[in-house]
Formats: C-alpha cells, structure tokens, sequence
C-alpha cells in the first residue's frame, strides 16, 4: 500500500456523514506505519473508550482509494472465529463482527453489511508469516504470496460492496 495522508484518507469515506469524517481520529501510529506491509489500513477510533464501537479501514483499489466506516458488534471477541479476510487459521488475535452502513440510499435506509475481521485489524502481518510446511516440497513463500493476494481480493470486495449505491 502506498503512503496516504490525512486528507486522502479523509476524502476516501464512501458511507460516511460530513460530520463523522471530521470526528474522524487518525490511528495513534499513524506517523510510524509500515504502508509497505499493509494491504488496507483499517484502525479502531482511538478517542474512544477501551473496546470502541467505531472503526475504520481503507481499501485500495486499483487507482482509487474506498474507505469505510464500520461499527463493532457488542458481542465478546470469539476467539474460535476465522477472519474472513485473511482466513489465518492459527488465530493469533480475537475476531469481531463489524458492519458497515452500505453508502448511498441504501445505507440511509438502514442497509448494512458485516463481515468477520481481526479485532485490531492484524490481517496484513498475518498473511506475511510463512506458513507451516503442508508436505514435502511445498512452497511456502508462494503460499504466503497467495495468501496475501487473496487479502487484497477479499477486503477490495467487502469494500466493493459496501460502496454500491
């Protein structure tokens, strides 16, 4: 991913109010990201109390930039979940619900869609680990690439999605 700044992050909100992407807070890291080992930036509203409600995350897509507004379920972290983004089967990190209001009318007529993440957004340090050896001769450096574009799809489609108006 490349270096973004504050105001194409800010720009990137496709169901977002005016009013929520100016109460918009920067990860606390924001200054010391690794945007080379990041497939999307997605980050909990740091202005919040422990456990916040709001996250956000920034796909890229090609060219463009969707970034998106999502909301944590109030249900305890289920360390038993798979995230559907990276699919890490060792589960190094709690997974949450989040949903995000779909942008547009549908999102103003209550539309949502959710998807299983990892709780603090781990997923691109989670697809660079080199996985266990499957069998003799397997290819663990292609099965990381693969793992790694197949973040890319999946987090591009959620956001995909949740951009249709």
């Amino acid at each position: 991913m490349l270096p973004l700044d504050e105001h194409v992050i800010r720009a990137s909100f496709v169901n977002a109010s005016r009013k929520e992407i100016a109460d918009l807070t920067l990860p606390t890291d924001f200054d010391d990201l690794a945007w080379a080992n990041l497939d999307y930036l997605g980050w909990r509203d740091p202005k919040l109390p422990k456990l916040p409600k709001r996250a956000y995350i920034v796909v890229p897509i090609g060219d463009e930039l969707i970034g998106v507004v999502l909301k944590r379920a109030d249900a305890d972290p289920r360390n038993r979940a798979q995230c559907q983004w990276c699919q890490d089967v060792t589960l190094p990190n709690d997974v949450v619900l989040y949903s995000a209001k779909r942008a547009g009318h549908a999102g103003r007529s209550g539309s949502t869609l959710g998807t299983l993440i990892c709780e603090d957004f781990q997923c691109s340090k989670n697809v660079r680990m080199l996985p266990p050896s499957a069998h003799l001769g397997f290819d663990r450096e292609a099965a990381r690439d693969a793992r790694i574009l197949g973040l890319r799809d999946r987090s591009a489609g959620f956001a995909l999605e949740v951009a249709l108006e």
